[in-house]
């Protein structure tokens, strides 16, 4: 397995933009596509992003194509979600998690595909 810790929450007007990163540990991480999920109050889990292995396959649910990027640094064992153009329903508790399947890739995620999750970071954007 993968441990995984996140950083980079934070409060933020809207329009404005927060980095968050998540650090791993463990011999696999450069094995696993790697993904972004977030979990408002009263909501289930949900996928916001995912990058492959190798970094150069990228995956967005359509509500942040365009203000979101997802990076990874293999080298560092990091992998970072830019969030720019933020808006009040992006407030949530984002989690960085690890495919429990490695080298695999698919463009339809569920948590469930996960086995390796950290402890969140809340991110909260006012209006």
């Amino acid at each position: 397995q993968v441990q995984l810790v996140e950083s980079g929450g934070g409060l933020v007007q809207a329009g404005g933009s927060l980095r968050l990163s998540c650090a791993a540990s463990g011999s696999t991480f450069n094995m696993r596509t790697m993904g972004w999920f977030r979990q408002a109050p009263g909501k289930e889990r949900e996928f916001v992003a995912a990058i492959k292995w190798g970094g150069g396959t990228l995956y967005y649910v359509d509500s942040v194509k365009g203000r979101f990027t997802i990076s990874r640094d293999n080298a560092q064992n990091t992998v970072y979600l830019q969030m720019n153009s933020l808006k009040p329903e992006d407030t949530a508790v984002y989690y960085c998690a690890a495919d429990r399947r490695p080298f695999y890739w698919s463009t339809n995620y569920y948590k469930t595909d996960f086995d390796s999750w950290g402890q969140g970071t809340q991110v909260t954007v006012s209006s």
